[in-house]
């Protein structure tokens, strides 16, 4: 089983690594919010332990991201915040299960036993159609018209992000956010650069512009 951990306290992370491994599960640590972002959306994991707190993308801004572009796997909360209305805002965000710091170990690796119980009784998320757009999140595939077409990890959330929207205009800095995890100028001209790759890769009808607003996918009657 592969464990993707998102915490920047670095004892606590170390200790919980350490707890993870001697339990023998594989696990990709990160420790700030852009990172986990690219990773829990461009690789396979079974389960994710996600602090709050990170640096440069909050855990609650991400989880919502993950869900709305359909990455399911299960994710157990980690924070320093403790009141119910914050567990609330976790459960409401897509969380599985939560567990306030400071926590035990045991209960930590209990409560991921029961998460990877639950889930393994669950199919994997059907691909998301957009058109003539398919999209394979637990394989990272994008197909046109059931043809494979091979595209980078921030492509990948790109086309994600835009499925996501189901037809309605995302703008160039959202799309900015959900690639990169920032939206200056930087990442927004990037965007539009990648924008023209992909439409050079997918087909010039797929990826649509309404001017002024944004970019949507095409539902395959324009």
């Amino acid at each position: 089983m592969h464990i993707l951990l998102a915490e920047d306290e670095p004892v606590i992370s170390a200790h919980v690594k350490a707890a993870l491994e001697g339990a023998g599960y594989l696990v990709t640590h990160c420790d700030n919010g852009p990172d986990t972002w690219e990773r829990g959306g461009t690789e396979n994991f079974d389960a994710s332990i996600l602090d709050l707190g990170l640096p440069g993308l909050d855990g609650l801004t991400l989880l919502k991201r993950w869900r709305a572009e359909g990455i399911e796997m299960p994710v157990l909360v980690l924070t320093a915040r403790g009141s119910w209305m914050e567990r609330v805002d976790g459960f409401d965000s897509g969380a599985d299960d939560y567990l306030p710091k400071p926590f035990r170990t045991e209960e930590l690796l209990a409560r991921l036993r029961a998460l990877l119980r639950r889930s393994q009784h669950h199919s994997a998320p059907a691909p998301t159609a957009a058109g003539r757009v398919s999209i394979d999140h637990r394989m990272s595939i994008i197909r046109v018209d059931g043809e494979t077409v091979p595209v980078t990890p921030a492509e990948f959330r790109a086309l994600a992000c835009l499925a996501a929207g189901k037809g309605a205009s995302i703008a160039a800095a959202e799309l900015a956010f959900a690639v990169q995890g920032r939206e200056d100028d930087n990442a927004r001209n990037s965007v539009e650069v990648m924008i023209n790759r992909l439409r050079r890769k997918l087909g010039p009808d797929i990826i649509m512009t309404r001017r002024g607003f944004g970019y949507y996918l095409a539902d395959g009657t324009e």
